[in-house]
C-alpha cells in the first residue's frame, strides 16, 4: 500500500467513523519499531508503522488508523487527547477504536538466562538476582550482614 492509498483510507476512516474532515497528512514510517501508529502533536500528521499492515493486514490497519484519529479530533478539538484522559477513553468506546495495536515485534529472550543466589553471612536470608551483585557493596535488608554468592544457575 503506497503512502496516497494510505492517506484516502485515514480521510475516508475520519469521515465514516468520526463525522469530520482529516486535513493533514499521512503516511507510512519504516523507522516505527513497537508501536503501530503516531499522532505528532505540532505538524497534527499522522505517522503508521507499515507491519501493521504486512502483518496483520486491513482490519487491524483500520484499527490503528482509529486510534490515531481519536488522538487528532480530541487535539484539534482541544479536549483531553492522552491515553489517561476520559474523553480519550470514551472516544475509544464510542468508535469502537483498539487501545493498544498486536504485537509488532517478537522480544529477544537470550539462549541463556543468569540465575545468582545470594547469602547473608549472619542472618542465612537468600536473594536471588538477575544481575550480578557488588558484594563489597551492598548488605543484606535485615540485618546489615554480609552477602555471599552461593550459586550461579543458567536457565535455559
Amino acid at each position: 500500500m503506497s503512502d496516497e492509498k494510505l492517506y484516502e483510507l485515514v480521510c475516508h476512516v475520519s469521515n465514516e467513523i468520526f463525522g469530520k474532515d482529516f486535513l493533514h497528512s499521512a503516511y507510512f514510517n519504516k523507522r516505527l519499531r513497537t508501536t503501530g501508529g503516531r499522532y505528532m502533536l505540532r505538524s497534527h500528521h499522522i505517522e503508521i508503522n507499515p507491519l501493521v499492515f504486512e502483518k496483520y493486514g486491513m482490519d487491524e490497519l483500520v484499527g490503528v488508523i482509529k486510534h490515531e484519529l481519536c488522538h487528532y479530533h480530541l487535539h484539534i478539538e482541544g479536549k483531553g487527547y492522552q491515553h489517561r484522559d476520559a474523553d480519550f477513553r470514551a472516544l475509544l468506546q464510542i468508535t469502537n477504536s483498539p487501545r493498544f495495536c498486536s504485537t509488532l515485534m517478537e522480544r529477544k529472550v537470550s539462549k541463556t538466562t543468569k540465575k545468582y543466589t545470594y547469602k547473608c553471612a549472619k542472618c542465612s536470608l537468600l536473594y536471588n538476582r538477575k544481575i550480578r551483585l557488588n558484594t563489597k557493596k551492598y548488605r543484606c535488608g535485615k540485618c546489615y550482614g554480609d552477602l555471599i554468592l552461593v550459586s550461579l544457575e543458567k536457565l535455559k
